[in-house]
């Protein structure tokens, strides 16, 4: 997060410093020459930041940028007033206070992909920006060659032709709407879709959506992804076949909700599920991107959903035990269908001489009570590891960068691995080759042992049922296990790290522990069948989409 930020600052610094220079050098010296190639970095630097923060505003350092282009080409022609560098200059300034709101006109627009339609304007909208910038290089490359204005001109001339087509498009959709829906609406129809999954977060959050996606397309219906936020769109896209469809309005969002839809899918409790869950004639179904003993899985807003899919009996035993009050008959279980492809291990094993520990620190949360972050004291860990002659999978919850002394204290442990893979050989992972080149399933099938904060991660691991460790962060001590019970079945390690030793000598040597994991495995990820495991889910998903289907009785105010 401080990298980032370093970033935006340097960008913003070098947009508004170039755009000053380029102009004061051109308006107050005969340097001409440099005050283009000044103006052309500023563009430069204009991109990038718009790269670094998307919602950069730069109509100041634009507006003195062309002003300085204008002054020097002037300066270079010599031939006093020039009609068509005049016609330039006013063409360049409607681009200059137009292409900002049409391209945020644009983003409000919905879209679509995997979806046999084209929606050109909020693509060529969102554009815009970027054709300004080169339109102002060629005018500024053109001064510096001397050319006739009317060059310069005609490509003013291009754009504008390209921002009045968004802008009356624009205007059409807004004043006079197609009866039968939008382009989108309409390919929506002709789909067919019979559920959808909502998905609104934080950026970053695309694993929520993604766990769930192979699944979805297991139901074997039609469906479609909805999307609130458009930095998802082209990850999620590619990550499935079906349409995903980007509704940043809730104007949008009536488009793309079309009359073939039965049930609603959601993986967390987002703001913005409320926006659909409006809507009474849909089954509105929570699934959750995740099985913790966190206190946001036992949130009370699930109460507002028809139904909720759980992995197990653990999973409702949590709402109970936090005092939240749902119907019995709202809850499902279901499983947890993204652990199929972890290898059981149901016969004790002598422990290898060098054995392989995935760890797993979770972020510090939104609350200081949902702060389960072992990073600052994971040194300690990481040492002990590397003296047990252990290698060392560190996969760090996605989020980790967005507290700047979490990641301060992931790069520690990373040049801790680092420095004894380089001197001992031993094959630690971390960084990418940890979380994007391998999946959790693929971690959890090459570890040995698991270390792992309050987290997700624990559930799935218990599928496996190899030992795990839970840290305690908190204040709990001796009532840690009663607020985290999956924790009586794993290794408690002491916020100070005073029981490390022992640990370790549990998890990878003696493991006392493996009876009670085999019944936590039940409690918390259901009774099924390793063969087909996933068919729970496939099946309670199926149920909500029979034909015989009616609208759900109206939900009680929570």
């Amino acid at each position: 997060m401080r990298g980032d930020l370093v970033r935006k600052l340097l960008a913003r610094v070098l947009t508004t410093g170039l755009a000053v220079l380029a102009f004061l050098v051109v308006a107050l010296t005969g340097a001409t020459g440099w005050g283009l190639a000044l103006a052309v970095a500023a563009l430069a630097a204009t991109a990038w930041e718009r790269r670094v923060r998307p919602s950069a505003d730069g109509l100041a350092e634009t507006v003195l940028v062309a002003a300085g282009i204008l002054v020097g080409y002037a300066r270079r022609l010599d031939d006093g007033f020039d009609p068509a560098l005049a016609a330039t200059a006013l063409v360049l300034l409607g681009l200059v206070l137009l292409v900002g709101p049409l391209r945020q006109a644009g983003a409000l627009e919905i879209r679509a992909a995997n979806l046999p339609v084209r929606t050109w304007t909020p693509v060529v909208a969102a554009r815009l920006g970027d054709a300004l910038l080169v339109l102002l290089a060629v005018v500024a490359l053109a001064a510096a060659l001397a050319l006739p204005a009317w060059t310069a001109l005609a490509a003013a001339l291009l754009v504008g032709a390209g921002c009045g087509a968004v802008a009356l498009d624009l205007a059409r959709r807004r004043f006079r709407p197609p009866a039968g829906g939008g382009p989108v609406g309409r390919a929506l129809r002709r789909h067919q879709p019979e559920f959808l999954l909502h998905f609104s977060a934080p950026p970053g959050s695309e694993y929520q959506v993604t766990m769930w996606l192979p699944y979805l397309e297991r139901i074997g219906r039609p469906f479609v992804v909805v999307l609130r936020e458009p930095e998802f769109l082209a990850t999620v896209a590619a990550a499935t076949s079906a349409p995903v469809v980007l509704c940043p309005t809730l104007k949008a969002l009536d488009e793309a909700l079309v009359p073939s839809l039965r049930v609603a899918f959601y993986v967390n409790h987002g703001a913005k599920n409320a926006h659909v869950i409006r809507f009474n004639q849909l089954t509105h179904v929570q699934l959750h991107h995740g099985d913790s003993d966190k206190a946001p899985s036992a949130n009370p807003v699930s109460a507002i959903f028809d139904k909720i899919f759980v992995a197990g009996q653990a999973a409702i035993d949590r709402y109970a035990r936090a005092g939240v009050e749902i119907p019995a008959d709202k809850f499902v279980v279901v499983g947890r269908p993204q652990v199929e492809a972890i290898e059981v291990r149901r016969e004790p094993v002598t422990p290898p001489a060098h054995p392989t520990v995935l760890y797993t620190p979770t972020w510090t949360g939104h609350h200081a009570d949902a702060n389960y972050c072992s990073l600052p004291v994971a040194e300690t860990l990481i040492r002990r590891l590397i003296d047990r002659g252990a290698a060392v999978i560190l996969r760090a919850h996605p989020y980790t960068d967005k507290n700047p002394a979490s990641a301060r204290q992931l790069a520690r442990l990373t040049e801790l691995l680092a420095a004894d893979r380089a001197k001992t050989g031993r094959p630690h992972l971390f960084g990418a080759a940890a979380s994007r080149a391998l999946t959790l399933t693929e971690c959890v099938n090459r570890a040995d042992a698991l270390v792992s904060d309050v987290s997700g991660v624990i559930s799935d691991w218990l599928y496996s049922g190899k030992p795990y460790a839970v840290t305690d962060t908190g204040a709990d001590g001796e009532h840690f296990v009663e607020r985290f019970p999956l924790a009586a079945s794993g290794y408690v390690l002491r916020r100070d790290m005073s029981n490390v030793d022992d640990v370790l000598t549990g998890l990878l040597d003696a493991d006392p522990k493996a009876a009670q994991r085999w019944a936590a495995r039940t409690r918390y990820l259901g009774d099924f069948p390793a063969d087909g495991y996933a068919e729970a889910f496939l099946a309670a998903a199926r149920r909500e989409l029979e034909p015989d289907w009616a609208v759900p009785a109206p939900r009680a105010e929570v």
